[in-house]
């Protein structure tokens, strides 16, 4: 009977995975808090409020990076480096002097590093903590807690598969699982899968990072501002070759 402890394992990874996965949506689910103002269906959002909503905070950092290359306030080369070029850096707003900052006193900076720096800055996670607050954004607490869950779900669908393999193929001849054995491994299999499945339907809004009513509202935003259509679709909805070789890492100018 080598391969019953191995069962039992299957099982027990199932059943908690799955229970997790069940706990982070149902506490995803529950009321955010009071109604507040920007919940109202007529709130227009900003360029900014646009890309949190679409890709995060990499997307608000993104979409400031190409305002200020567009504007001459920023030289973003193809080869990863960002480059003061303005005589008289001045942001415009807390997120360009938060870029500014990033590349430093020196002028050049990583593009990348800059990003990630921008992306972690105190202007950034304000505006997370306000689109929370009205209820467009999905809370950071919630949206990682469920994406560890069904991360973890994905984790026993795995194990299962490998330890019914290993259930069939290690055991000396005559004391591996008939078919009516294995059949055992099939439940949490299906069970897992079947998770999975729920999960793409019924959570998959509370692993992104707008709400339902910050989705709505993406839906009214107009691409034809090319700023509207890289905080929507990110850098990949650039037209410029040049400028997203110098914000995609591996990109290769002239695609």
């Amino acid at each position: 009977m080598f391969w019953v402890p191995l069962l039992l394992v299957t099982w027990a990874a199932a059943a908690v995975s799955c229970a997790r996965l069940c706990l982070a949506a149902v506490r995803a689910a529950g009321p955010a808090g009071p109604p507040a103002p920007d919940r109202d269906g007529d709130r227009e959002l900003s360029l900014y409020e646009t890309a949190f909503l679409a890709g995060g905070p990499q997307r608000v950092a993104d979409l400031a990076l190409v305002s200020m290359h567009r504007r001459r306030r920023l030289w973003l080369a193809h080869t990863g480096w960002a480059t003061v070029v303005d005589a008289d850096p001045r942001g415009a707003d807390e997120v360009e002097r938060s870029v500014l900052g990033a590349i430093g006193p020196e002028g050049q900076s990583r593009t990348a590093a800059v990003r990630d720096r921008t992306s972690a800055a105190d202007p950034v996670r304000a505006l997370a903590d306000r689109l929370v607050a009205a209820g467009l954004a999905v809370p950071e607490t919630a949206r990682s807690s469920m994406v560890a869950a069904v991360r973890g779900v994905r984790r026993s669908t795995a194990l299962t598969v490998a330890l019914a393999s290993a259930a069939t193929l290690l055991p000396p001849e005559g004391h591996a699982p008939d078919a009516r054995a294995m059949t055992w491994f099939a439940l949490p299999l299906v069970l897992t899968l079947g998770c999975l499945v729920i999960a793409r339907v019924e959570v998959h809004p509370y692993t992104r990072w707008a709400s339902p009513a910050g989705q709505s509202l993406l839906t009214r935003v107009s691409r034809r501002d090319p700023l509207a259509a890289v905080a929507i679709g990110g850098v990949h909805a650039l037209d410029d070759p040049a400028l997203r070789a110098a914000l995609v890492p591996g990109q290769r100018r002239g695609r």
